[in-house]
Parts: structure tokens; sequence; C-alpha cells
């Protein structure tokens, strides 16, 4: 047995430790996690979170407690079962998987049963509320993607009941998000009394590292897109002066507003009481809205996009008065004949010419993926591969109609370099086993510090990666890389303020105890 095993006593004997080289961090966040304390782990992707839950797992059930390991999606709790399976030096047989594709029978049978289960949290809660469950002979339980645990999702339900009997929670995340309020809240939720927090530069973690470059690639919008949004600016700044007017917006020009603030405005409408007052104001604020989403889609995704966003407002059978308005103004509709002739000529976004580019030239020997932020984007960048002869596949959601055992054949094909470039929309980013590759791609900036986290985390993994950045120059996709990198670091920061805060209060905690007068800070 390696040394570093040695470090965690006896409970390494349940599981196969012969299957896996442990790191150094990982051995130290199990130590932490084993002091009982209930614990946020916070781990960039794919540095191997999984072992950590399997040695928290071993703990408990070498201390003759039960364990549970839970994932937000089917697809990722069966990827779990299948690591406890292997890894666990236990029967099988006394590991359960339970989703919602297991029988109600069955279930009750497992939870009383298995030692260790795997399991999608709406499960849990179901079978907790339904007394299919009970949480009374359970050492652990682990909350994976942990930042869902928010508002009435069902990890926080389950939180509760298990703080109610005691039981430890762990919290496994690549990112808790930027906003201090909902880090409180998932702080709460869990009754984080311990935070793990490792970046790439820890010097328990630097040496496992892979290193990625991380680049920006810039392109121009080209002159029609000028134009479009040159007529399209006018018709939204009209609009949003309305609401400027009647004080319910702070900004009357629409380019200086934040997207948060466009959203608050929208929550702020919601309070209205009087009727006609509320009406008018739905009306600016919709109008605004939808053009604001078609001006960003043009000037940042694709030309096709646009086209597709008007196609499916003229396509709903009950029409709105403000979609009504929008599809019969004048300047909206030259505006997206312009776009429409521009696309039957072949003509794009600069930067689906410029991915083809890169895709042919600099990452033309090396496994990508492509994030987009919209399906019509991802599906316009992938036949617009396939018209340039790139080897590519498009992976979507369910709302695509495309089903779970399609997706993971779609994942098994690319792992097998069956194709060399998978195109992917949020879906790509977790909750799936999508392989580590040589570069990730964005095709925009994401604000979401959590979103970016998850993607940079697919590249690079076991060898050298690169991260690529689109942004067109510009528009939104500027603020959004800024925005982007500042919450990563305000992540941080938040995190760590926390966790010196807790180590504080322990501090003073343990001074009283010991009959000593606490210390102030």
């Amino acid at each position: 047995m390696a040394p570093l095993w040695d470090e965690l006593g006896d409970c390494t004997k349940l599981v196969h430790t012969e299957l896996v080289e442990p790191r150094s961090y990982q051995i130290n966040i199990a130590s932490s996690i084993g002091a009982g304390k209930n614990t946020l782990v916070v781990l960039p992707t794919g540095l191997g979170k999984t072992l950590i839950a399997i040695l928290s797992i071993a703990r408990a059930l070498s201390e003759g407690k039960r364990a549970m390991l839970m994932a937000p999606t089917k697809p990722l709790s069966e990827q779990h079962y299948n690591s406890l399976v292997r890894m666990l030096n236990i029967e099988p047989t006394s590991i359960a998987l339970l989703t919602g594709a297991s029988a109600r029978a069955a279930r009750k049978e497992q939870n009383a049963s298995a030692r260790v289960i795997a399991a999608t949290p709406q499960t849990i809660a179901n079978d907790l509320k339904s007394g299919a469950l009970s949480l009374d002979e359970f050492g652990i339980i682990i909350f994976d993607e942990c930042h869902k645990a928010v508002g009435k999702y069902a990890y926080t339900y389950i939180a509760d009941e298990a703080k109610l009997k005691g039981v430890q929670l762990l919290g496994l995340t690549a990112s808790p998000g930027s906003n201090k309020k909902k880090i409180d809240a998932l702080v709460g939720a869990l009754g984080v009394e311990n935070i793990e927090l490792r970046v790439s530069i820890d010097p328990d973690v630097e040496p496992y590292v892979m290193d990625k470059e991380m680049s920006v690639l810039y392109v121009k919008k080209s002159q029609l897109i000028d134009s479009v949004l040159g007529m399209l600016k006018p018709i939204i700044d009209l609009h949003l002066g309305n609401l400027y007017r009647t004080g319910l917006s702070p900004f009357s020009k629409f380019e200086n507003m934040p997207k948060g603030r466009l959203i608050d405005i929208g929550r702020n409408i919601d309070k209205i009481q009087a009727s006609n007052y509320k009406f008018n104001a739905l009306f600016n604020y919709v109008y605004v809205l939808d053009l604001v989403h078609a001006y960003d889609l043009i000037s940042t995704e694709g030309l096709t996009p646009f086209v597709k966003y008007f196609e499916s407002l003229q396509g709903k059978e009950l029409k709105s008065r403000v979609v009504k308005s929008i599809l019969n103004n004048k300047e909206v509709n030259s505006a997206l004949s312009m776009v429409q002739a521009a696309v039957a000529n072949g003509q794009e976004h600069q930067k689906v010419f410029a991915l083809i580019e890169l895709l042919k030239g600099q990452l033309s020997d090396k496994s990508v993926i492509v994030f987009a932020q919209y399906r019509s984007t991802a599906k316009m960048i992938s036949e617009m591969l396939l018209k340039n002869m790139l080897n590519s596949m498009i992976f979507v959601g369910k709302k695509e109609g495309i089903t779970q055992s399609q997706q993971q054949q779609a994942i098994e094909d690319f792992r097998q370099g069956k194709f060399r470039i998978l195109v992917a929309t949020s879906i790509g980013e977790e909750g799936l086993d999508i392989p580590s590759v040589d570069a990730v791609v964005f095709y925009e900036p994401v604000p979401s510090e959590i979103r970016s986290i998850q993607r940079k985390g697919r590249a690079g993994r076991m060898k050298f990666g690169e991260v690529i950045t689109m942004v067109t120059k510009g528009t939104k996709d500027e603020m959004y890389l800024l925005v982007s990198r500042m919450r990563e670091k305000r992540m941080r920061d938040i995190l760590m303020r926390i966790k010196a805060t807790m180590a504080a209060s322990s501090y003073s905690a343990r001074k009283a105890n010991a009959g000593q007068r606490p210390l102030t800070l």
C-alpha cells in the first residue's frame, strides 16, 4: 500500500487501493472530512472529487454506518454507482442505485438493506417523505454538484432531514458561485463547519495540475451586422425610454445596462398593482427584452440564430400584442429581410469562419469541445463544421428530442475517437461523464463563474490543454469576459473569508470551553 494511504488508517481496507494512486491533496481533504464536521469541498473539475467521496464513504462504513452519494442527474448517479462498485472493497450487492427509473417497491427494499446508496436527490426526497427511507443509520451523505443546494431544490430538504438526525454532510463542487448571499445560503443549507478550497496553485495541488494555455480570439462584426444593430437599437431605446420616464428603468439607453438590471425591471413590474399602468409597463418591457435578445444573437452568435429566433416568434399560434407589434415593425422586418438574404447567400457571423479556421489550423490534430450558449447556435456551428469537412457532432439536451441513451452513445463515440469535435450546449458542463479533451473553445464568454469553471475543467486533465474564448469586438462578449474573470476571483475571496471566520469561531469556542477568555476578533 502506498504511504499516502497509511495516513487514513484502517478505513482504506474497504477501498481497492491497488486501482488508484492517491494524491496528497485528496488525502489531506479526506483527513479533514474525517474529523466529522460538515464540509464543503471546492475543487476544480477533473481533480478527483469522486475519490474523496469514496474515502469518506469508506470511513463511515468502517464505523458501522451507512453512506449516500447523490448527484443531480441519472447519468451522473449511474457513473458514481459504477465507481463505488469498482472502488469499494465490499459486496457489490450492498451498493444500490436509486433513481426515478427504479421501481418503488424495489427501492424500499434497497433503502432498508444497502450499505451504500448512489441516487438522484428527487428520488431520495420522495422516499424520505413517504417513509420508505430512514436516515437513522447513515454516517455521511454526500451532495455532488452541491451548488444546487439552494432554494427549493431537493438537496435542501434532504440536508434539513439529515441535520435533524446528526448525519455528517459533505458538499462537492467545482464552484459554489460568486454571490455571497448564495454562498451563505449554501453554507447554511449544508450546515457547513469546514471549507476545503483548492486552486491550481495550492502547494498540494500544483504537482498534479496540467498546464492550460488560456487565450482569447477576437473577431470583428461585419458591416451587415453593424447595419442591423443600427436598425434595432433605436427601437429598443424607444421602449426602454418609456420605462425610464416612468421611473421603472435606471437607464435610458440599453447598451449601458447590465443584463441583471434588465431582469430587475421585470421583477419590479410584477409588483405593480394598477392594471393599466402594469399592462403598459409590461408591453414596453417585453418589447425591450425580446429585441435585446435578437440584438445579442446577431451581434455575438450568428445570422442563422437571429433568423431562427424570429421564425420561432412567427410560428407561435397565439401571439401576444408585443410579438405582433414586433413582427409588424417595418424596421424589424427590413433588418430580418437583410439577414435572411445574407444567410441564403452563404454569409454568417465572422466567429463561425474564425472557428473553422482555428479547428483546421491550430487545433487540427486535437480533440475539442466547442461550447455554445444556445441550441440554435450549436446547431448552426455543427452544420457549418460538417459543410467544411470537420468531423464533429452536436451534443444537446432532451428538449431537442435527444434521448439519454443517444447522449451516452455520442459520448462513447467521442471517447473512442469516432469524431474529434463535440459541439455542446450547457449540458456538456456538468452531469455527464464527458472525457477530457485537448482543447475547449468558448464560442462566447459566459458571465457565470460556475459554468466557466466547469467548461474549462474539460480540457487538460491528463496532459497539456488549451482554453480559447472567442470574443466579438464591441459587443457584450467583451464585458462578459471581464465579468467571468472577476467572479472567479470573488468566489475564492468570499470562501477564504468564510473559512477564516469559521476558524476564528472555532478557536474562540475552544478557548471558552477551556475556561479561558475568548479571543475577540
